[in-house]
């Protein structure tokens, strides 16, 4: 009886400074070692990868953002702000319904097929409010012009990305309404334009909020 006794305390003994070791190990040790290596070597990442305008955090480089009007009486969705570059459509998943709090938008794909209607819908209004927005006195959009992230949302719905061509597309509709040259702005997309991650993987592509505080510095100075 004794020796069960002393048995089970020792077993006991032995699992409890287990626990302990392992969750100072496991649960402090390794998470501050992870993050101080994180902060020390990849600031910007392990932050958010934070865009600050003016000195303060207006975005981040991982998460796209829309460029509306305010919303007016009537309106079930605000209409674009011309003046801004605008990003990929941001059709994600729908809205957020579990905290009302704020509106977010549900990260995610569709899934819609190539024939379904509803995508063949949305992207036939896409294409037309693209040729409407961006056509303006001396350049006319065509169909053939436009490119598939205009049109399209991306796996995530939160695109902060579009292609060149699509920034190239709104280049003449910017410099109208912000009373710049089209070589002005187009230097701004060149300017702003990142190629294939390590020259071969992905597709050259342009940060929308970046290219928009690009294009707001731009027109103070003007």
């Amino acid at each position: 009886m004794n020796n069960s006794v002393t048995n089970t305390a020792r077993l006991f003994g032995a699992g409890l400074r287990a626990l302990l070791v392992l969750t100072v190990v496991c649960g402090v040790l390794y998470p501050l070692a992870v993050t101080g290596i994180a902060q020390a070597l990849f600031h910007h990442k392990a932050n958010g990868s934070e865009i600050r305008s003016e000195g303060k955090v207006v975005g981040s480089e991982l998460i796209g953002q829309r460029y509306d009007l305010p919303l007016k009486k009537g309106q079930e969705t605000p209409k674009p702000d011309l003046k801004w570059f605008q990003p990929r459509p941001s059709n994600g998943l729908g809205t957020n319904t579990l905290n009302t709090q704020y509106k977010l938008l549900v990260s995610g794909a569709t899934n819609l097929a190539a024939d379904n209607p509803e995508l063949v819908n949305s992207v036939k209004e896409a294409q037309s409010a693209v040729i409407k927005d961006n056509s303006v006195n001396g350049y006319q959009v065509k169909p053939s012009d436009i490119p598939a992230d205009a049109v399209t949302s991306s796996g995530s719905g939160l695109d902060p990305d579009i292609s060149p061509e699509y920034a190239e597309l709104q280049v003449h509709r910017i410099a109208a309404t912000n009373h710049l040259s089209v070589g002005q702005v187009r230097k701004l997309v060149e300017d702003h334009t990142d190629g294939r991650v390590a020259g071969f993987m992905g597709e050259p592509r342009v940060n929308v909020l970046k290219l928009n505080i690009a294009l707001s510095e731009l027109t103070e100075k003007g």
